[in-house]
C-alpha cells in the first residue's frame, strides 16, 4: 500500500488509466496512509467519510470500465485548501467566523480539477483567512511538519505542502499571496509553482483591484506541478482578468547552457536571515553553473523599504475592504486573529492618494525588475529568511538578530515576485545540519511560466533533493 502513495501522480495516473491499479485500491492505500500520519502532522482536514470516497473511487472504476475516462487525475484522492471553495465540504477559512460554511459550488479551479477526474476527499489546513505563513487557526489547529514535528509546515498552503511531503496526498492546489505557494515548499522540501497573475482563474470576491494573491499547484515533482497548472489554468468570462488560453507545454529537457541567472540573495544585506539559510540557499547557485548558466549577484538598486512600505499599503487597502464587513460586527470581530484586526485597522487608516502613490511605486518596480530580465534569463531568492520553526510560535519575532516589526516581515523576501506579477518555482535547496529544509524561488519573466517550468526541471533532474523523505 505505501507503495501506492509513494508514486508520483503522474505515475499514479498512468496506472490508473492502464488498468494497473483500481482507483478503489488508489483510495484505499491513500486512506490507511492518512490515518495512520494525519494526525500526527493535520494536514488533511474536514476529511469526508471513507464509505463516500471509496463509493466514488469503485464508481472511477465502472466508469473505466465502460470506457469512460475523465482525465489525468481519473479517481485521484485529491484535498483542495481550506481558502477555495468546494461543492458540498466545510470551507472554514481557518476562521471561527466560518466554521459552518458549506459551499453549494466550487471554485473555478476547484471544478477543473474534479473535471478532470478528482476524487474530492477533504481540505488542507491553512491559517485564519490565509494570514501569515504559519498554518494554525482556531478551527482546526496547527499543521506540523513532516520532518520535524515540532516544527512548523509554513503557509498558508502549509497543509498542501506537509500533506505532499508525508505522502498521504499526490498533488494539490494552493494560493499565493506573500510566499504561500513557495514558503511551505521550501520548508516541506516539495515544489511550488506561483503562476502568472491571471493565469489560473478565479472567483474572488474582488475582480479587478485584487491583484496579489493568485491559486497555483503543488506537487512532488515539477512534472506534477506542470500537469496541475495545465488543469488549473485558461481563461474563465466569470474572471475579467484571467489570461487567454496560450499553450503551457513546458520543455521537460530543456538545455540551460548560456542560461544567465542573477542571484539576488539579501539585497545587500537589506534583509536578514536565519544563520545557515542563505549560505545553503547560495550553494544552490552550483548547481546551475554545473549545467551550464552563468550566475553574477545582482546588485540592488531599488529602494527595497519603498516596496515594502508599498506592499503593506497595497496588502491593508485588500484585505481591510475584504473584511470590513466581519470587522464592523463586534461578535464576528472578537473572533478575529490580532493580525487581521492589525490588517483592518492600517487598512481603514489609509487615503486614496496611499494607496495611488503605492500603485505607482509597484509600477516602478515592474519597470526595474522588467529591466532586470534584458540582462538576466532568470532571478534566484531564497524562498524563505528562516528554517522551519517552533510549531507553537505564531511568527519569528527575530530573524538574524534583528526585530521583525510585523508579523510578517520575516517573509519579506517574497514579496518582489508578487509585487511584479512574475511565475516563480519554489524548489527545494538542501537541508540544515539538524535535517531541516529550506528553499529557492525561480522567478522568470512576466507571463513566461513555462520557461520558468522548464528552468525547475532541469535543475530537479540535477538534485536529488526531492528523493529524500520524511521518516515515519
Amino acid at each position: 500500500m505505501q507503495d501506492i502513495t509513494a508514486l508520483s501522480a503522474l505515475d499514479l495516473s498512468a496506472a490508473i488509466a492502464e488498468r494497473r491499479l483500481t482507483c478503489r485500491n488508489v483510495m484505499a492505500a491513500y486512506l490507511d496512509r492518512i490515518a495512520a500520519i494525519n494526525p500526527r502532522i493535520n494536514a488533511i482536514v474536514s476529511l469526508r467519510p471513507a464509505d463516500a470516497v471509496l463509493a466514488e473511487a469503485e464508481d472511477a472504476d465502472r466508469a473505466l470500465s465502460a470506457g469512460e475516462y475523465r482525465g489525468w487525475l481519473h479517481g485521484i484522492p485529491f484535498a483542495v485548501k481550506d481558502l477555495s471553495e468546494a461543492k458540498g465540504i466545510l470551507c472554514s477559512f481557518g476562521s471561527a467566523n466560518y466554521a459552518d460554511f458549506v459551499p453549494d459550488y466550487d471554485d473555478i479551479h476547484v471544478e477543473r480539477i474534479r473535471a478532470a477526474g478528482a476524487i474530492i476527499i477533504g481540505k488542507t489546513n491553512a491559517p485564519e483567512m490565509g494570514l501569515g505563513s504559519h498554518s494554525y487557526n482556531p478551527v482546526f489547529g496547527v499543521t506540523r511538519n513532516p520532518y520535524d514535528t515540532a516544527k512548523s509546515a509554513g503557509g498558508s498552503s502549509g497543509g498542501a505542502a506537509a500533506g505532499l511531503a508525508a505522502q498521504i496526498l499526490p498533488v494539490a492546489d494552493g494560493s499565493d499571496m506573500m510566499g504561500s505557494l513557495r514558503n511551505p515548499a521550501g520548508f516541506n522540501n516539495v515544489v511550488g509553482f506561483r503562476p502568472s497573475f491571471g493565469r489560473i482563474p478565479s472567483l474572488g470576491n474582488e475582480l479587478f483591484l485584487g491583484q496579489l494573491a493568485v491559486n497555483g499547484p503543488m506537487g512532488r515533482t515539477v512534472a506534477d506541478v506542470a500537469a496541475l497548472f495545465a488543469t488549473q489554468a485558461g481563461h474563465d468570462p466569470r474572471d475579467p482578468l484571467s489570461l487567454t488560453d496560450d499553450s503551457l507545454a513546458y520543455d521537460p529537457h530543456r538545455d540551460l547552457s548560456g542560461t544567465r541567472i542573477g542571484w539576488l540573495g539579501d539585497f545587500g544585506g537589506y534583509l536578514p536571515f536565519e544563520p545557515g539559510v542563505l549560505e545553503l540557499c547560495r550553494a544552490s547557485l552550483a548547481v546551475f553553473r554545473g549545467l551550464g548558466c552563468t550566475v553574477e549577484e545582482v546588485a540592488p538598486s531599488f529602494d527595497m523599504e519603498r516596496l515594502w512600505q508599498t506592499w503593506r499599503t497595497l496588502r491593508h487597502f485588500l484585505v481591510a475592504n475584504g473584511q470590513s464587513a466581519d470587522y464592523a460586527d463586534p461578535a464576528k470581530r472578537a473572533n478575529m486573529k490580532p493580525e487581521m484586526i492589525w490588517e483592518i485597522e492600517n487598512g481603514h487608516q489609509l487615503a486614496a492618494k496611499d494607496v495611488y502613490a503605492a500603485s505607482l511605486a509597484r509600477s516602478d518596480w515592474h519597470r526595474h525588475v522588467a529591466d532586470l530580465f534584458e540582462k538576466y534569463d532568470f532571478l534566484i531568492l531564497p524562498s524563505a529568511q528562516v528554517f522551519p520553526f517552533d510549531a507553537g510560535m505564531d511568527w519569528p519575532k527575530t530573524v538574524g538578530g534583528r526585530a521583525m516589526d510585523t508579523y510578517h516581515r520575516w517573509m519579506e523576501v517574497v514579496i518582489g515576485p508578487t509585487l511584479a506579477g512574475l511565475p516563480v518555482a519554489a524548489m527545494p535547496a538542501g537541508f540544515s545540519d539538524n535535517g531541516l529544509p529550506a528553499g529557492i524561488q525561480i522567478i522568470g519573466p512576466a507571463r513566461a511560466d513555462r520557461d520558468v517550468l522548464s528552468a525547475a526541471a532541469a535543475y530537479e533532474k540535477a538534485t536529488d533533493w526531492l528523493n529524500r523523505h520524511p521518516q515515519f
